[in-house]
């Protein structure tokens, strides 16, 4: 399953048993429609994300960020303490793209210009027959 959508917090490293480590971000998906009135609804759809791959992409995901997952979704329920039911969705993440928007860190390394980098091999794509 692919979304797309906005981080609404920052994304948070945690460790867990056997010192593994995950990273944990909140991803708001909107949809708008319109119903048999004609009027347009906007829905507006949280998933709680989770990271497993790699923790260095948490200095990316900042509040706000414009992201791109594939994944699985799942959905869980609970009872909170109060004896209240709860919901929500969870997205295991295997895959993120970043597209941007999001507040910037101030450890985050100036990106590289893919021209530059290109310019910089010796020979170049240059030698391609295509």
């Amino acid at each position: 399953m692919n979304i797309i959508g906005r981080l609404t917090r920052d994304a948070e490293v945690r460790t867990i048993a056997e010192d593994r480590q995950v990273v944990n971000f909140s991803v708001a998906t909107n949809d708008s429609y319109k119903n048999k009135q004609g009027e347009r609804i906007e829905q507006t759809t949280y998933f709680d994300c989770a990271y497993w791959i790699s923790t260095k992409v948490a200095k990316v995901l900042t509040k706000g960020t414009l992201v791109g997952l594939a994944g699985r979704a799942y959905a869980r329920a609970w009872q909170g303490s109060d004896g209240e039911a709860h919901a929500g969705l969870n997205f295991h993440t295997s895959e993120i793209k970043i597209y941007g928007g999001g507040k910037k860190s101030t450890a985050e390394e100036p990106a590289t210009n893919a021209k530059d980098s290109k310019s910089s091999k010796q020979g170049g794509d240059d030698d391609l027959p295509f």
